[in-house]
C-alpha cells in the first residue's frame, strides 16, 4: 500500500507540471527592467472600410511590388494608410473583436481594413525590429513610411497567409534615421466578423528575434513534435492491438492518436488553397477534438471492473451527432467552431465525471491518474475555448497539445500497470505449473532412463544380428565351403590358403567397418589400402592412389561403410583374379551433389556386350542401390576396366 502511494504522488507531481507547464508557457521571456523592448510599443489604429474589389486590388498591387522590387510602393489614395491625423486614434492592444453567432459573415456586409501604427524613435543606433506574437486576420502587410512622405513594402504575407494564425510575426526594420520612422502594419477583416491582434512589440532585433523563437518553439514546434511523438506511439499500439485483437485498449490508444494527429494537421500541413476545401480542413481539425476526447474517455473506462456500456453509447452518440451537424453543408447560421467544443466540453465532462466516481469507488489507482490527467485536459481545453473564441487571453497560444501529453502519459502509465499485473500473475501461474512440471519431469525422467537402457539393448542386438548374419552369408559361407572341398580332396593347398586369406580379409572388413570414422570415406579407403596393400603386392599389382579430400557424408554409418567396404574389394578381388592387369588406381572426387570412387586397371578387359553378368556384379549393383548410389561399369577388349561408384553428399531420408 504504501508503495503505491509513494507512486500515486509522484505521478499526481509529474502530471502537475505538465498540466502546468502551458500556463508557465504563456508568460513571454522579459528582458532585464531597463530594456526598452520591456514595454509593447504604443499604438493608433485607423480603420477603412473596402470591398471585395479593393480587397483583391490591395493583394495584386502588393504581389506586383514584391516583383517589381521598387522602393515606392504605387497605389490609389483609397488603398494607402489614411493621411488625416483625425483618422488615427491610439488603442489600447490587444485588439479582439469576438466570435459572432454565425458561423460565416456574408460576403455583402464587405470588409474592413484595419491600419496599426507605431514609431521607432529616431537616434536609434542598435538595429530594430518589429514582432507580433499572435494575429487572427487576413494576410498582412507591413508599410515604412519614406522620408518623401510615401510607404515602402516591408512584408507582404499572402504566401504564409493560412497559416498566419499559428506563426508570430518577426520582421527586421530599416534605420530609424534623424526623424524616427513611422511602421504601419496592414490588416484586413471581415466586416463585422472576429479578428485578434496581439500587442505590437518594437525594439532590439536580438531581443525580440529570441522572443520570436521561443514563441514559434511553444506555439509551433513542441506541439509537431507531441503530435509526432504520438503517433508513433499509436503506431505501435496498433501493431500490438492488430497481433491481440482481444485487447481493446491497444486500439482506442491507436484511435486516440489517430484523431489527434488529424487535429494537428494545421501544424504541419499546409490548408486547402479553395474555399471548399478550407470549410472541410477546419471541420475536419475541429470535430476530431471531439473524437480525441471520446476515444480516451473509452480507454479510460476499460480500466474499470464494470462496463458503463449505456454512457458509452450516449457519449459517442452525441459525438457522431455533433460531427454530422457541424459539417460544412448547413446551418451556416450557427458558429458551429463553438458548437463543437461546447460538445466536446460537455462529452469530456460528463464522461471524467464518470470516471472519477468509478475511480473513487474502485480505488483503482490506474483510474485515478488517469482522471486527475484529463481534469487538467478538461480545464486547459476551456482555456484554449476562451483563446479561440477570444473571450480571453487573446495573447495566449493553445495549452491543449501539452495536456494532451499528460493524458497519453496517463494512459502509459495505465498500461504498464495492467501488463506488470498480467505479468505478475502470469508467473504465479508459472511457479505452480513449473511445481507440476518438476514432480512430473522427475517421473519422465525415471521412465526416460528405462527406456534409453531397453533401446541401447535393443540396438545391441540389433548391430549383433547383422554382423551375425553378414559373417555369416559371407565369412561363415566360404569357411563351409572350403571345409567340404578339403574333406571330399578337391581343392588345393592353394587354393586353400586363398580362400583363407579372403576370409581373414573379409573378416578385417567386418571390423573395420565397426570403427567410427566421422563420416569421413576417405579415411575408410585409407584404411582398407592398409588391410588389401600386402595383398595386392603379392599379387603383383602396384596400387596408384589418386585419393583427394572429400566432403563428410552425414548419412555414412557402419551398414553404410560395409557396404562401400564389399564393393571396393569385391572390385579389387576382380582385378587380382580376372583382369590379368600390372596397375591398379584408386580414383575419388567431388562433383558438387555427389562423390565419385573409380577402380581402374590396365588389365585385358572384356566385351559388355558378350559377357553374361554374374552373381558377383549384380549384388555389387544392389549394394549401390542399398547405398542411395549408382553403379557404373566400362570396358573393352585390350583397354582394361572402370569401375565408377557415384554416392550422394545428402541422402533422402537421411537423418
Amino acid at each position: 500500500m504504501s508503495e503505491c502511494r509513494g507512486l500515486l504522488r509522484g505521478w499526481l507531481l509529474w502530471l502537475a507540471l505538465c498540466l502546468c507547464m502551458p500556463a508557465l508557457a504563456q508568460r513571454l521571456p522579459q528582458p532585464e527592467p531597463s530594456h526598452a523592448a520591456d514595454v509593447a510599443a504604443p499604438a493608433e489604429v485607423a480603420t477603412t472600410p473596402w470591398s471585395r474589389e479593393q480587397l483583391e486590388a490591395w493583394w495584386v498591387s502588393l504581389r506586383r511590388q514584391a516583383v517589381a522590387a521598387t522602393d515606392r510602393l504605387n497605389l490609389p489614395a483609397d488603398l494607402l494608410p489614411p493621411e488625416a491625423a483625425t483618422a488615427w486614434r491610439p488603442i489600447a492592444m490587444p485588439d479582439v473583436r469576438t466570435r459572432p453567432g454565425a458561423a460565416v459573415v456574408p460576403d455583402g456586409r464587405g470588409y474592413e481594413m484595419r491600419w496599426y501604427r507605431v514609431q521607432v524613435p529616431a537616434g536609434v543606433d542598435e538595429p530594430q525590429a518589429l514582432y507580433v506574437p499572435r494575429l487572427v486576420t487576413l494576410s498582412a502587410a507591413v508599410l515604412a513610411r519614406t522620408p518623401d512622405g510615401g510607404w515602402r513594402l516591408l512584408l507582404d504575407n499572402q504566401h504564409a497567409e493560412r497559416e498566419q494564425w499559428v506563426q508570430p510575426l518577426w520582421l527586421p526594420l530599416p534605420g530609424p534615421g534623424a526623424q524616427g520612422l513611422d511602421i504601419v502594419v496592414a490588416l484586413p477583416v471581415p466586416a463585422g466578423s472576429y479578428h485578434a491582434v496581439s500587442r505590437l512589440w518594437v525594439g532590439p532585433r536580438e531581443v525580440l528575434e529570441k522572443r520570436w523563437q521561443w514563441r514559434v518553439r511553444m506555439q509551433t514546434g513542441l506541439p509537431q513534435a507531441v503530435s509526432l511523438t504520438l503517433v508513433v506511439l499509436g503506431a505501435f499500439a496498433l501493431t500490438l492491438w492488430l497481433r491481440r485483437r482481444d485487447e481493446a485498449i491497444y486500439g482506442l490508444f491507436a484511435l486516440v492518436a489517430l484523431s489527434w494527429m488529424v487535429r494537428n494537421l494545421h501544424y504541419y500541413v499546409s490548408q486547402p488553397a479553395s474555399t471548399t476545401g478550407q470549410d472541410w480542413f477546419w471541420w475536419a481539425t475541429h470535430a476530431s477534438l471531439a473524437w480525441v476526447m471520446l476515444t480516451a474517455l473509452l480507454f479510460a473506462l476499460r480500466f474499470a471492473r464494470r462496463r458503463a456500456r449505456l454512457l458509452e453509447r450516449g457519449l459517442v452518440a452525441a459525438v457522431v451527432l455533433v460531427s454530422v451537424v457541424s459539417m460544412p453543408l448547413w446551418l451556416r447560421q450557427v458558429d458551429m467552431v463553438v458548437l463543437q467544443y461546447g460538445v466536446t466540453a460537455a462529452v469530456a465532462a460528463i464522461g471524467t465525471g464518470w470516471l472519477a466516481v468509478l475511480a473513487w469507488r474502485e480505488r483503482c489507482t490506474e483510474l485515478r491518474v488517469m482522471v486527475l490527467a484529463m481534469f487538467g485536459a478538461v480545464a486547459v481545453g476551456g482555456h484554449d475555448l476562451a483563446v479561440l473564441a477570444g473571450w480571453a487571453w487573446p495573447e495566449h497560444f493553445f495549452g491543449l497539445p501539452f495536456a494532451t501529453l499528460a493524458v497519453m502519459l496517463s494512459f502509459l502509465h495505465a498500461v504498464q500497470r495492467r501488463y506488470v499485473g498480467t505479468v505478475e500473475q502470469v508467473q504465479a501461474e508459472n511457479s505452480q505449473l513449473q511445481e507440476d512440471l518438476d514432480e512430473q519431469v522427475s517421473v519422465l525422467q525415471a521412465q526416460n532412463a528405462q527406456l534409453r537402457e531397453a533401446e541401447r539393448q535393443q540396438a545391441l542386438l540389433l548391430e549383433r544380428q547383422r554382423i551375425m548374419a553378414d559373417m555369416h552369408d559371407g565369412l561363415g559361407s566360404s569357411l563351409l565351403s572350403a571345409l567340404v572341398a578339403v574333406e571330399q580332396g578337391s581343392m588345393s593347398h592353394e587354393k586353400v590358403v586363398e580362400v583363407l586369406r579372403e576370409c581373414v580379409d573379409d573378416l578385417r572388413l567386418v571390423i573395420d567397418s565397426l570403427e567410427p570414422v566421422g563420416h569421413d570415406l576417405v579415411s575408410l579407403l585409407a584404411t582398407m589400402r592398409y588391410r588389401l596393400g600386402k595383398r595386392l603386392q603379392i599379387g603383383g599389382l602396384k596400387l596408384d592412389w589418386d585419393v583427394q579430400d572429400l566432403p563428410p557424408l552425414p548419412w555414412l554409418e557402419p551398414p553404410d561403410a560395409l557396404h562401400v567396404l564389399r564393393l571396393m574389394q569385391e572390385a579389387l578381388n576382380n582385378v587380382l583374379k580376372h583382369a590379368r592387369a600390372s596397375r591398379v588406381r584408386m580414383v575419388t572426387r567431388h562433383h558438387g551433389s555427389y562423390v565419385e570412387i573409380r577402380v581402374e586397371d590396365d588389365g585385358a578387359g572384356f566385351d559388355l556386350q558378350t559377357i553374361q553378368h554374374g552373381r558377383g556384379l549384380k549384388s555389387q549393383i544392389k549394394r549401390a542401390q542399398a547405398l542411395g548410389g549408382k553403379l557404373r561399369v566400362d570396358s573393352s577388349p585390350g583397354h582394361g576396366t572402370r569401375l565408377s561408384l557415384r554416392l550422394p553428399v545428402e541422402r533422402r531420408g537421411s537423418a
